[in-house]
């Protein structure tokens, strides 16, 4: 479409105008959620497609265009919690839907935004960009707590081409968001240049590859609407995208791929109200018959799920916390058991500064599935360390694509029995190295939290880091110990 840029121009300008009246971009991106399906269900309606979809003619896209001032924002509150009580996916767009703009005359101003353009012939690519840009200033306001469900678009396709999914194979995420493993994923399988899919491999592509879980209405609302205007799935199709705790039950389903990033934060819990009307928190403990230990650990808990929904040749890529890597107890318990059962072949540290929540410290686990064996399935752990003497910001200075490049070089998803170690006697601060099954079960608790690399900072004090970005490594490195101090206190007044 010419008018790309003009469209995008003008979504994002109602997006500040909003701001400013005190509507904030996640509030603006559900309401455009809502206005935007319903466009679109309204346009394949018509000629050519005629299809018929389960919205009430008297909610139809043309009953908010007829409609002006009081009437139109009370026949629009009216309508979100009217398709609230519907199936399919339609109930999921608009689960506990309100209407967040209170200015009738702004509110009209957006749909006639709306309904100047066919959304349906318009490019998956021009969609989806207007879409994920707002996905991203939602996560970038702190105070929405909306950066918890976004990770880093460069890390997301890194993974994904590591990974590098089949046609015709099913791909799953038990912490989905708003649905970016998905896109990854789908871009890469529809990409002529990795594959030239045949029709029956583009309707799998559409409509039976993904499937996740999200329990956040906001996160999943997003998800689902992010995919459809990436054309995975149908409007009037039902949702592969479950409300459900992912952690609750034994799996019913296994998959061939598991790309995650489970949500930040270590313990489990849920509130309640005691007898004398306070609100309380209890640990929330699963007790999986299908687990290798129990455990309030929500990141432990979401390792060993992952490995559960694997078929027995299955592939999992997981953004997991340092913690996962060191911690004893249960924690050594699920690292002996996946070193035992799955190929645990690679792990990336990533580096700080990459995330909206603050004091995350992160890696990613690769690992494969294997089938029953009295021998451990774990020969060689390979760890590339993309994190010492590297420094990102979330404004000034981003993670890149690019700035991933080496380590999928050193990954290399061709010929993974190939690879070369970077680091040597020679050159002891190579990035890239293997570690043998031997010499980390040797080490104490099974540490998989490894670092060779010579921190430069400490050795160089005139080669140090710009401020901005040793001052953000300093609250990423005290928000980490507030972190652990707060579970501390938990555990001692448990």
């Amino acid at each position: 479409m010419s008018n790309t840029s003009a469209i995008i121009s003008k979504v994002w300008s109602y997006a500040h105008v909003l701001r400013d009246a005190g509507v904030g971009y996640g509030d603006y991106l559900e309401q455009l959620t809502y206005l935007l399906f319903l466009k679109m269900a309204d346009e394949y309606s018509k000629p050519p497609y005629d299809r018929k979809l389960p919205i009430p003619e008297k909610y139809h896209w043309e009953s908010l265009v007829s409609k002006k001032g009081a009437e139109l924002e009370s026949h629009y509150t009216e309508l979100l919690r009217e398709l609230s009580q519907a199936k399919g996916i339609l109930g999921q767009i608009f689960t506990k839907s309100q209407n967040k703009i209170q200015d009738p005359a702004m509110l009209s101003r957006i749909i006639g935004m709306i309904d100047n353009e066919n959304w349906s012939l318009m490019g998956t690519d021009v969609k989806g960009k207007i879409y994920e840009g707002l996905l991203e200033k939602n996560a970038e306001d702190v105070k929405s707590g909306a950066g918890q469900y976004f990770t880093p678009r460069s890390l997301i396709i890194a993974m994904v081409e590591c990974i590098h999914p089949e046609p015709e194979k099913t791909i799953c995420d038990p912490a989905c968001g708003t649905g970016g493993f998905f896109l990854a994923s789908y871009d890469f399988l529809s990409n002529p240049r990795n594959y030239s899919l045949n029709s029956g491999q583009k309707r799998f592509l559409k409509d039976r590859t993904f499937s996740g879980n999200e329990i956040v209405a906001g996160a999943r609302r997003m998800c689902l609407m992010n995919m459809f205007l990436h054309n995975i799935g149908e409007i009037d199709g039902e949702s592969y995208i479950s409300p459900a705790d992912s952690l609750i039950s034994v799996p019913s389903e296994r998959f061939d791929y598991v790309l995650t990033n489970p949500p930040f934060g270590k313990k489990s819990s849920m509130s309640f109200t005691n007898e004398e009307g306070e609100q309380e928190k209890e640990e929330l403990v699963y007790n999986r018959q299908d687990f290798w230990a129990t455990s309030s650990n929500k990141q432990l808990n979401f390792l060993q799920h992952i490995h559960t929904i694997l078929k027995s040749d299955g592939c999992a890529a997981v953004v997991l916390p340092d913690n996962v890597l060191f911690e004893g107890g249960s924690g050594e318990t699920v690292r002996k058991n996946l070193l035992a059962t799955t190929d645990l072949h690679t792990i990336l540290r990533l580096p700080t500064g990459i995330f909206y929540k603050q004091g995350v410290k992160a890696n990613v686990l690769f690992f494969d599935n294997k089938p029953a064996s009295k021998t451990p399935w774990t020969k060689d752990v390979w760890i590339y360390d993309f994190r010492t003497n590297i420094h990102f910001t979330l404004k000034e200075k981003t993670m890149k694509f690019q700035d991933l490049l080496d380590f999928i070089k050193c990954y290399n998803p061709e010929n993974r029995q190939k690879r070369k170690e970077t680091w040597s006697q020679d050159n002891p601060n190579g990035r890239w190295r293997k570690f043998s099954y031997e010499e980390i079960i040797s080490r104490d608790k099974t540490n998989l939290d490894i670092s060779w690399v010579k921190d430069e900072s400490l050795a160089d004090l005139d080669n140090l880091p710009d401020p901005d970005i040793l001052a953000n490594e300093i609250i990423e490195n005290v928000e980490a110990g507030l972190e652990d101090f707060r579970e501390i206190v938990v555990t001692i007044n448990e």
